[in-house]
């Protein structure tokens, strides 16, 4: 059996984006639309870059089932029976482990990716090398496998990887500890030594391995486990297991990842930004001679610098005096916030949605 033939694909696309409000709303959360006018929105430039080296008949959509119309619509290739629709929203391991019981399901000792819908990947050649190496790695050990990537500025939103050594690209190395975005003199510390790189939140695991992991590690998960794989229709694959939504809410990273003992990071290098935030999609897309960055927008800007611009197609944005700012406008709000400025994004959204309604959310 070919190597392609065992390789999985879990594409995690239930989340609503609250960082990127109010452009990314619940309606229509920022992995179904296009930043950057390419014609692809972030899912389908996802599905695109996995399809090219799996199997689409081996590329799984976990959504919340309110978004399952937009899957199928910006997805019509993806079969019904690989599109899991979450009744509730929930954290990464409930995602990571119904999709990777359906995979059990079909191929006990698959080789399985697990990989969010909202990178920016620049370097897909290297990408791809770096994936399927990846997944070769963990086909042959009894491990599970992150992907990192060396940190080039000391970036207080990434989680951070630290090594039991330093390495050179390309090499696996077992992983020393988690830290989940650090303060900013840690950033620095961790930027500066060599032995820490970024968490791109891309997960590498052979079936029985992650099986293991979740029976040992996650005992409110066992039976529900059992249950679910005893339960599988082939007639109705995709049916939510029983019992889904009580289900600890829990992150794949605090409960698997950072309690494992046989955990190895990858060092990759293939122009890797995590899409969160107003300020990733500052420092990791392309800017003007003046620090701005246009998504997809036309602006006239004056004496301006650092700000991110994101209007609807139609409307121009003309701008003067203005440094280290975003505007942003989606349907009927307007936002005019310091980009860096997290805490006032979230106590606006919060006022919009007490004050106005969950209409504006």
């Amino acid at each position: 059996m070919e190597a392609k033939d065992v390789n999985y694909c879990v594409i995690l696309a239930g989340g609503i984006g609250s960082r990127l409000w109010p452009v990314s709303r619940k309606e229509l959360p920022k992995q179904f639309l296009d930043w950057f006018g390419t014609g692809r929105t972030l899912l389908q430039q996802t599905y695109d870059r996995f399809r090219k080296i799996i199997d689409a008949k081996h590329i799984f959509i976990v959504t919340n089932e309110h978004y399952a119309d937009l899957v199928r619509e910006q997805l019509p290739d993806v079969a019904q029976d690989r599109i899991l629709k979450e009744p509730i929203r929930r954290n990464t391991l409930p995602s990571v482990a119904w999709a990777t019981t359906c995979i059990s399901h079909l191929c006990p000792h698959g080789n399985v990716i697990v990989s969010p819908a909202d990178q920016l990947i620049l370097e897909e050649n290297n990408f791809d090398n770096d994936v399927l190496k990846g997944l070769d790695f963990v086909g042959h050990s009894d491990c599970l496998l992150t992907m990192g990537v060396k940190p080039t500025r000391p970036d207080t939103g990434y989680g951070y990887i630290q090594a039991h050594e330093n390495m050179e690209e390309g090499a696996f190395a077992r992983v020393k500890s988690f830290t989940e975005k650090p303060a900013l003199d840690f950033a620095r510390v961790f930027m500066e030594s060599g032995e820490f790189y970024w968490n791109t939140g891309l997960y590498l695991y052979n079936v029985r391995t992650m099986m293991k992991a979740i029976h040992d590690l996650v005992p409110d998960y066992r039976d529900s486990l059992t249950e679910a794989i005893d339960a599988i229709d082939e007639d109705d694959f995709c049916r939510v297991p029983a019992h889904f939504d009580t289900l600890p809410n829990l992150s794949l990273d605090y409960s698997i990842l950072e309690k494992s003992e046989n955990v190895y990071v990858q060092v990759c290098d293939f122009g890797w930004a995590d899409l969160g935030s107003w300020c990733s999609l500052h420092n990791d897309t392309q800017h003007d001679r003046q620090d701005n960055v246009l998504l997809n927008t036309e602006a006239l800007l004056y004496n301006s610098e650092g700000n991110v611009i994101c209007l609807p197609k139609g409307r121009i944005a003309v701008i003067d005096g203005l440094k280290g700012f975003v505007v942003a406008e989606k349907g009927d709000v307007l936002m005019i916030c310091p980009k860096d400025d997290s805490a006032a994004l979230r106590r606006m959204m919060t006022d919009a949605q007490m004050k106005l309604g969950e209409e504006f959310i």
